[in-house]
């Protein structure tokens, strides 16, 4: 009987090769409604290669030249987030690139289904922006970021592919001005290439989105098809979600929300501002960062922790002339500039002063001890080392600076008014201040992120008349999504720089504003509700008109039993007419119209 023939019928099928011209397709990296990527390889010589074509072919001869001198334009980039090009040509009517992949993986193969840990997935959407940014600066977009064009190293290194691939049929796409593509003027083409950067940046804030969470925004793994679904083309909202496998730190959630912002005018402008900020969120979180002081630590060495304040030099002359003056009239004059006395501040807290002088004695909060201790010519040396003013600061920046040195010491004067009989003045008066170095050094230090700080905050106009307005970003959330890192924070840090203790870091953080007020059971604590109550004033007081008595009634119902004041009382404070005697402190008066007048008992 002969054998048996062998069962074929389950036996696997060699898989049949496919070829683009002469290189062969080994496997399809992923592919959205623009671009496709393949693993390829080139049998003459056996190198691997990343191929990126478009996935429709130009219109006609005008479209493959311009799409060829688009993407000659991006090869000839090179930085060392880019992924380097070796080819670029045309098979069978359809354009390519090719890019070496080196041993790479994408992101789409490299990402765990539960998302990267922060740190890492910050660490990837910093390279990738570093890449984003030097190519639009050059004036070349990417126009379909996706995450199967991004190669990324064992070691964590990333290099964004496919620079330019879909140009041409993103400018098909966005025709809508009826121009035909390629045919536009200089200012056409200058606001075009802002607009792509933006859609670039957008889809920078979904991919940070897909690294932190494993999962696509939207359920759209096309990130091109989920930007459709966003304002203003569409109506869907992006937020990262509560419940990511690993807890994402508030500072990088602002970051990642106000990427992807339903309100166009909270979205990050360009790949720089949003760089800037994952990088500070980096730099305070990474341990070798050196915490929120990093942020600072270049500028203060360069431009101290603030200018002197204008007429410095006459100041300095009468110190001259004050040599057997009392401690107190010197205290006087040195108080006239903040700058001066955060100097002060500094030097007698230094752990070198410390460490000779007051060992055992806790931290220096009075100009007047600091003077006692450096002497005139101390306090001399300090007030011609300051930078003077404005610093390096715009004629812009100088005014906003001014206006919050103002501010703060109208805070100051506040507190005075309303502290308790036994605390003593300059010390009420300099915690005041110190509760705002956070955002006096970020004011001057960072002058644009302020303004972009300021922007955030501001409420959006309703839609529809009749609408409610659309609130801003507190002060934190627009902190964390411009700097990576809260302003109060910063201010500790600087006060930690200092040499100031623990003790005195508490003194110098305001309340939380959505806490309730205790009654303080301690004078440090009685100090620092004092100071937030003064702070919290003020800062009612420069809100738009018709929300200043309302904001003034909140301070009133949180700190009014404490320190017995009415919300009359409260806006004479404010106003200087309540400040008697305050020994050191600079008088700081006040125009009446800047604070509107009380209502009646009956309106209350």
């Amino acid at each position: 009987m002969p054998a048996p023939s062998p069962d074929t019928s389950t036996a696997p099928r060699a898989q049949a090769v496919r070829w683009f011209g002469r290189l062969q397709l080994l496997r399809l990296l992923g592919k959205s409604s623009r671009t496709m990527a393949w693993r390829v390889v080139d049998p003459r010589s056996g190198q691997e290669l990343m191929l990126v074509i478009p996935r429709t072919q130009p219109a006609d001869a005008a479209a493959l030249e311009r799409w060829q001198q688009g993407v000659r334009q991006a090869a000839r980039l090179n930085h060392p987030q880019l992924a380097a090009v070796v080819d670029i040509g045309v098979q069978d009517g359809w354009p390519y690139v090719a890019y070496d992949p080196r041993d790479d993986a994408t992101v789409t193969e490299r990402l765990p289904r539960v998302g990267l840990p922060p740190l890492e997935a910050a660490g990837w959407a910093t390279q990738a922006l570093q890449g984003l940014a030097y190519a639009h600066e050059a004036g070349v977009g990417h126009h379909d970021l996706q995450p199967f064009l991004m190669l990324v190293s064992d070691s964590g290194q990333l290099r964004v592919a496919g620079l330019a691939v879909a140009a041409e049929m993103a400018q098909a796409q966005a025709g809508a001005d009826g121009a035909r593509p390629g045919a536009t003027t200089e200012t056409g083409a200058l606001r075009r290439q802002r607009a792509d950067a933006e859609r670039d940046v957008l889809a920078c804030g979904m991919l940070m989105h897909l690294l932190l969470t494993g999962q696509p925004a939207l359920e759209e793994p096309d990130v091109g098809r989920a930007l459709l679904r966003l304002p203003p083309a569409g109506r869907d909202i992006v937020r990262l979600p509560f419940t990511t496998a690993q807890p994402v730190p508030e500072p990088l959630r602002a970051i990642v929300n106000r990427a992807t912002d339903r309100q166009e005018r909270q979205r990050y402008r360009n790949a720089r501002t949003l760089l800037r900020a994952l990088e500070g969120w980096l730099r305070t979180e990474s341990g070798a960062g050196g915490g929120p002081l990093a942020l600072l630590a270049d500028k203060l060495r360069t431009a101290g922790v603030l200018p002197s304040s204008p007429g410095a030099a006459a100041r300095v002359a009468r110190l001259a002339m004050m040599e057997r003056e009392r401690t107190i009239e010197l205290a006087e004059v040195v108080l006239e500039d903040m700058a001066l006395s955060f100097e002060l501040l500094r030097l007698v807290n230094s752990a070198q002063v410390r460490g000779t002088q007051i060992s055992g004695n806790g931290p220096v909060l009075t100009v007047r001890r600091a003077i006692a201790m450096l002497g005139m010519e101390g306090v001399r040396r300090a007030a011609l080392a300051l930078r003077p003013w404005p610093g390096p600061l715009s004629e812009t920046g100088a005014a906003e600076l001014e206006r919050l040195i103002e501010r703060c010491q109208r805070a100051g004067r506040t507190a005075l008014a309303l502290r308790p009989a036994g605390y003593e003045a300059e010390v009420v008066y300099l915690i005041t201040l110190m509760q705002n170095i956070g955002r006096l050094v970020v004011t001057y230090h960072f002058p644009e992120e302020t303004a972009q700080i300021r922007r955030l905050m501001q409420p959006a106009p309703p839609v529809r008349e009749g609408d409610p307005e659309e609130p801003g970003m507190d002060e934190a959330s627009a902190a964390f999504a411009v700097l990576g890192a809260d302003i109060e924070a910063i201010g500790a840090a600087v006060a930690r720089h200092w040499g100031l203790d623990d003790a005195v870091l508490h003194l110098v953080r305001r309340l939380p504003v959505a806490t309730p007020v205790r009654h303080p059971e301690t004078d440090d604590e009685l100090l620092r509700t004092l100071a937030s109550c003064a702070n919290e004033a003020v800062d009612a007081i420069v809100q738009p008109a018709a929300r200043v008595v309302p904001a003034l009634q909140r301070v009133v119902s949180r700190y009014g039993r404490q320190f017995d004041f009415s919300l009359k009382e409260l806006q004479a404070a404010l106003q200087g007419q309540l400040a008697g005697p305050v020994g050191s402190a600079p008088t700081m008066p006040a125009p009446l119209d800047e604070v509107p007048a009380a209502p009646s008992r009956a309106a209350l």
